[in-house]
């Protein structure tokens, strides 16, 4: 394990169990709305996080591109997603001591928040973190340092939240936005990815010399381990992002839609 999995475990330990202190009181507090199911989602998803930066998984992306494509596929496609299923503001606010939380409830607080998860922002940061830690020079430094890598991997999970926070909607959020813009935003979503996967897969020539040092290593294994990343993500983003965007479309055209009421994205108002 990295030099930094125990700090990483430490932190993500604290955050599971002052969620767990959180959906206890909610739990009692209103029994038929935070089901087990929540939890159980979102400690997956923190789970998957362990796996990504603190598995063996973790010593083999300094060793094979394709390894540290699925670290972050993982991080953001999986974990994230996970993490937001299980409601965790409105949990981690009522875990935390009364004092802290009331924080959270000020109107700078509520500004701030109403930015941050604006789908153009949500779009704008999640895109910024998939590009801009793949350009050569950025990744090259996140490699050789272990806080580096720390950095980049915390980026990618917080680059996916934001991400996935539009198409999911938490509860208790409400969307605020109408829901036939979800699907645009996952097609816009999936086209950087594409992108920067096709060129991973076509361009002809190591982007990342870091993996040229790796032990065992030659241009050609190199090579062959940049295509299979490159088209692990093409494959995985298209699956990732426009199997909800098809989703979404078809419940938007389902006949039914013509007689009931409108829902929020997601169907997130409802409870449970």
């Amino acid at each position: 394990m990295h030099s930094w999995s125990i700090p990483v475990l430490v932190l993500l330990a604290s955050i599971v169990l002052l969620y767990l202190r959180g959906w206890r009181r909610l739990h009692m507090a209103f029994p038929g709305v935070w089901l087990p199911w929540r939890p159980a989602a979102f400690v997956a998803g923190m789970l998957l996080w362990l796996a990504a930066s603190g598995s063996p998984l973790a010593l083999l992306d300094h060793h094979y591109l394709t390894a540290h494509m699925v670290q972050h596929l993982l991080l953001m496609t999986v974990a994230a997603p996970l993490i937001l299923l299980g409601g965790p503001v409105i949990t981690l606010l009522h875990g935390l001591p009364a004092g802290i939380a009331g924080l959270f409830h000020r109107r700078a607080a509520h500004c701030l928040a109403s930015v941050l998860t604006h789908p153009v922002f949500c779009w704008l940061a999640s895109t910024a973190v998939v590009i801009g830690w793949h350009i050569p020079a950025v990744f090259q430094s996140g490699m050789r340092s272990g806080a580096g890598h720390a950095v980049e991997q915390l980026c990618f999970l917080a680059g996916g939240i934001l991400f996935w926070w539009p198409v999911i909607q938490p509860w208790p959020a409400v969307a605020k936005w109408p829901l036939w813009s979800i699907p645009l935003y996952l097609f816009l979503a999936a086209l950087p990815c594409d992108a920067l996967s096709a060129f991973l897969c076509l361009c002809n020539r190591v982007v990342y010399p870091y993996y040229l040092l790796a032990p065992h290593s030659s241009l050609v294994a190199a090579l062959n381990d940049q295509d299979c990343a490159g088209a692990l993500m093409w494959v995985w983003v298209t699956f990732a992002y426009l199997f909800p965007a098809a989703g979404l479309t078809f419940r938007l055209l389902s006949p039914e839609k013509r007689f009931v009421e409108k829902p929020v994205a997601g169907g997130n108002n409802r409870r449970g």
